[in-house]
């Protein structure tokens, strides 16, 4: 099926993110740090405010029950912008060079709304596709369905004709379900492998 439309997804694959850079320092203990990601700031909470959640709400909900954490629960906001310290450039070259070769181009993240509006700043390649679908403002995340429609009915896209790319199987297996083709990132050099194995060109 022919590609008319190629969707990226940003964190891990344009940007990366590791809440361990700033934490290292905050919480030195490897087992003490692990422990806290496990039971305290977890995926699972995190998630909510790629879902919309207010940072402040979130917070507030974890101090309640964590009292002794306040000061790092508070930190996982305040650091953020240590998390996600560059972009990959090799995985960039590839966006610019399908959008320099005339592709339609979108992106499609799970992300809160504020901290991504603070990554435009800090990344302005995210400036260059036509558009981007951030889970945090439409209060959606993937792998649910109506995320991947809504992208859809925003841009104008065909389902069949497209191809997702995200770091996550779960994600990727989201994007079929909903009838677009997807592809798991890994790196750069298998996503260039996997467009001209498409017939993609670049």
């Amino acid at each position: 099926m022919e590609i008319r439309h190629i969707v990226f997804d940003i964190g891990k694959v344009l940007v990366h993110y590791d809440p361990d850079i700033p934490f290292s320092r905050l919480i030195p203990d490897p087992a003490e740090r692990q422990w806290f990601f496990d039971n305290v700031c977890t995926s699972a909470w995190n998630i909510e405010q790629d879902r919309g959640r207010k940072w402040e709400d979130a917070e507030a909900l974890l101090i309640a029950e964590h009292p002794d954490h306040a000061e790092n629960i508070r930190n996982f906001r305040r650091h953020w912008h240590e998390m996600v310290p560059y972009a990959y450039d090799d995985s960039v070259v590839l966006l610019d060079r399908l959008l320099d070769a005339g592709h339609d181009v979108t992106l499609l993240t799970n992300w809160a709304a504020d901290t991504f509006s603070e990554a435009r700043g800090r990344f302005p390649f995210l400036e260059r596709p036509r558009g981007v679908t951030v889970s945090g403002e439409i209060g959606m995340i993937k792998p649910e369905r109506g995320i991947y429609d809504h992208h859809v009915a925003s841009f104008g896209i065909e389902p069949a004709h497209a191809l997702f790319i995200d770091d996550s199987q779960k994600n990727v297996d989201g994007a079929k379900a909903a009838g677009w083709q997807a592809v798991l990132f890994t790196d750069a050099a298998m996503l260039e492998a996997d467009l001209n194995r498409m017939n993609i060109a670049l």
